[in-house]
């Protein structure tokens, strides 16, 4: 009954849980009612377009998926002890910009170094990276503390990493390409392009403190729809330091005068930490050395 329960909210309709579980409809609406008349609650509402918690049930829900993770955890903890070797697979989750080069390559290192694990690469923003290490998803991620920061929770480690300066990323055409540090200034009139909240506030941070504003006028959804729309000419846009050595070839970066920064971290669970974990860390902390 919990999972359906946490199926039903994620999907936020009881259809789409029946289908996702194989189940009839009637069934998980069963189930739900069953889950209620035991706790005494209600735990979902309808709307207009579908069913979401109520109160109580995001209260349930939240500590139904730490329950179900653990115990999804044990199961395959079992399992890959059954032949005598611990052998659990490495779950690492990484903001965007580290997920396109810093992590790939630290855990080449890491493979290198413990040779042949099972892993996986967990994209993400730093907010949600951070709750799916705490509900057990996720092993190691590598977050940033760009707005709005990084909560403090004492289930997790945070690591320092290091700073990362963000730089401008131009049109290889652009008047100011291949020239050295820019004042803000100078940029202010051109039209900016963001694909998230914690960028676009950092270019108005900084803008703000040398007395001047930007215009965000356009928005895309990930960062290669920003890069897309730099490299047609359609804008310019503030990126990670880190991403530099990634980008695309029809773009191109030039640095800002007292630029402005974030920091990068790892968070690691402080229960049962993965035997890996350490490693990667150590293996991250050598990535950033150079930069």
């Amino acid at each position: 009954m919990w999972r359906t329960f946490v199926t039903v909210c994620r999907l936020g309709s009881l259809s789409a849980a029946a289908a996702e579980l194989n189940h009839t409809q009637s069934a998980v609406s069963r189930q739900i009612a069953g889950l209620e008349r035991q706790l005494g609650v209600s735990l979902l509402e309808r709307h207009a377009r579908g069913v979401r918690p109520t109160p109580a049930g995001e209260v349930f829900r939240r500590h139904a998926l730490a329950t179900l993770n653990e115990a999804d955890r044990a199961v395959r903890a079992a399992r890959d002890a059954r032949d005598g070797a611990f052998n659990r697979p490495l779950a690492v989750g990484a903001a965007p910009s580290l997920a396109s080069g810093i992590v790939p390559e630290a855990v080449r290192g890491l493979l290198k170094q413990v040779g042949a694990i099972r892993w996986s690469l967990v994209p993400g923003l730093s907010a949600q990276l951070h709750q799916r290490v705490i509900d057990g998803d996720i092993d190691i991620a590598v977050v940033t503390d760009a707005p709005p920061g990084l909560p403090q929770d004492p289930r997790l480690e945070r690591r320092f990493l290091g700073l990362d300066d963000m730089v401008v990323v131009l049109p290889v055409g652009h008047p100011l390409a291949g020239s050295g540090p820019v004042d803000i200034q100078a940029l202010a009139d051109q039209t900016w392009v963001e694909d998230n909240d914690g960028s676009a506030a950092l270019l108005r941070q900084h803008a703000a403190r040398a007395g001047v504003s930007v215009r965000i006028d356009l928005s895309a959804a990930d960062l290669p729809g920003k890069l897309a729309l730099v490299a047609t000419g359609h804008a310019i846009a503030l990126i990670p330091g880190v991403l530099t050595c990634a980008l695309r070839t029809d773009v191109t970066t030039v640095r800002l005068v007292d630029p402005p920064t974030r920091g990068i971290y790892t968070i690691t669970p402080c229960r049962d930490p993965h035997r890996c974990a350490q490693t990667l860390h150590d293996r991250l902390v050598a990535a950033f050395a150079p930069l």
